[in-house]
């Protein structure tokens, strides 16, 4: 004889457990599409180029080779020629970017090491993005074409006292 298997009558659930289950199941679903919303409304921060510590530039010291800056700091965004000497640009910008949103660039800095004619660092600058103006943080100049420090107006009127400058004579 085979012995039975005692089985028991499968009860229907109550109202109460079908609602209770329900419900919990709607509170995870708003919690989850809840995190997805704030989630996708969260800030990016977007880096591009060469960002440096203080540090790293206090590395670079007056009278160091181009190759020696190079091995400090690697090579430069762009390169160009400064009042007979050389001059190197390190580029750096951070943006910010809020959903879909186009990203909107919250800091510029540029780096600018000046080189001699020789080849030898003659001076640092760091430049930044203030009221949308290259601002130099150290000095408040901007390095000029011209070797002199005369201003505009004395360039342009330099020549009028001067004998032969007139037309005719």
């Amino acid at each position: 004889m085979r012995p039975t298997a005692k089985t028991t009558p499968m009860r229907s659930p109550s109202i109460s457990t079908i609602l209770t289950y329900s419900l919990g199941k709607l509170r995870l679903a708003i919690v989850l599409v809840a995190a997805v919303s704030i989630a996708g409304c969260s800030t990016t921060t977007l880096k591009h180029g060469q960002h440096y510590t203080q540090a790293e530039l206090l590395q670079i010291q007056p009278g160091m080779s181009q190759d020696e800056v190079r091995v400090a700091l690697g090579s430069p965004a762009t390169t160009s020629t400064v009042n007979s000497g050389a001059a190197y640009y390190y580029i750096s910008s951070t943006r910010k970017q809020t959903a879909f949103l186009d990203p909107k660039e919250v800091d510029r800095k540029v780096v600018a090491i000046y080189f001699s004619p020789v080849g030898s660092v003659d001076s640092v600058a760091q430049y930044g993005l203030k009221d949308g103006k290259v601002f130099d943080y150290i000095n408040r100049t901007t390095p000029s074409a011209t070797k002199t420090q005369d201003g505009i107006i004395q360039m342009l009127f330099r020549n009028l006292g001067k004998g032969g400058s007139l037309v005719g004579q």
